[in-house]
């Protein structure tokens, strides 16, 4: 019996080849072979490789082993590098691609660009699943209904490298509510490494916290408004959002993340350290 509760399962992709953490190729893959073999493995989902690198990191994974590594595959090209990305996992014995993650670029017609992309998953997917980042600039309301008719789901970016791409509570209130009001799953990406809250001491940024876009969505089923979603996802008190997860039933638990799936953090320590100082998970 796993030994991470329900709401955290797989719930960190592991993306530690992108920035700010920026691993070399061999440590990475290292270290995630470590993490799928030690005694929080449940917590951690696929290694977040882009297209570019997906030959080296299979040579890689062949090189580790054993058995092939999952993969989520960030497609850097648009929606024409779909394709040879799915059909060389499904030549490769050393890898299995889970998913592709693609974001949409041209934000004056952010629609048809998500066409494209879903026509080219349509095309080539199986039992891979498809994250659309479709942004949250422009008609991207239009563009996620697009994405909800084909079945596929969502990539909100809630950091990185500067302040201007970390969005505010009331945006990833109206992010999660147009996903849920679609039936659309989505993952997030980027600057949610810690559970909580919290303003970076190094840089200044506002980091939302994963834990608080679990609650949120949890909140959101549950029928609450924007509003209520953003007090949420503006809260920095731990020990409250911590008391509010452990209440979570099972049931309750697998259907806030059957919408709200993963994800990507450079670091698999800071989610695996502030979920065990939380008294979330047992320490491992």
């Amino acid at each position: 019996m796993s030994t991470v509760p329900a709401l955290f399962r797989h719930l960190v992709d592991d993306a530690a080849r992108f920035p700010p953490g920026e691993l070399p190729l061999a440590e990475a893959v290292a270290a995630h072979r470590a993490h799928r073999q030690s005694g929080y493995a449940d917590l951690v989902g696929p290694f977040v490789c882009t297209d570019e690198d997906l030959i080296k990191v299979a040579a890689e994974a062949a090189r580790t082993g054993p058995g092939p590594l999952e993969v989520a595959v960030v497609i850097t090209g648009g929606a024409g590098g779909i394709e040879p990305a799915v059909r060389y996992g499904d030549r490769s014995a050393a890898i299995e691609v889970k998913a592709i993650e693609v974001r949409l670029r041209n934000e004056d017609d952010l629609s048809r660009n998500a066409l494209r992309v879903v026509r080219a998953c349509d095309d080539c997917l199986d039992e891979e699943n498809a994250f659309v980042e479709v942004g949250l600039d422009g008609a991207w309301e239009r563009a996620l209904d697009v994405v909800a008719d084909a079945g596929y789901a969502a990539k909100l970016r809630t950091g990185g490298l500067d302040a201007s791409l970390f969005p505010s509570e009331d945006q990833v209130a109206a992010f999660i509510t147009a996903c849920l009001d679609r039936e659309v799953a989505f993952k997030c990406t980027a600057g949610l490494h810690n559970a909580v809250r919290h303003t970076a001491p190094d840089t200044g940024f506002e980091h939302h916290g994963f834990l608080n876009v679990l609650l949120a969505t949890r909140a959101s089923l549950d029928g609450a408004s924007q509003d209520e979603l953003a007090a949420v996802l503006a809260s920095g008190d731990g020990s409250q959002l911590a008391e509010r997860a452990r209440a979570l039933s099972e049931d309750q638990a697998a259907s806030t993340r059957r919408w709200f799936t993963s994800f990507g953090s450079c670091s698999i320590d800071e989610p695996l350290a502030d979920l065990t100082t939380l008294n979330l998970m047992e320490a491992m």
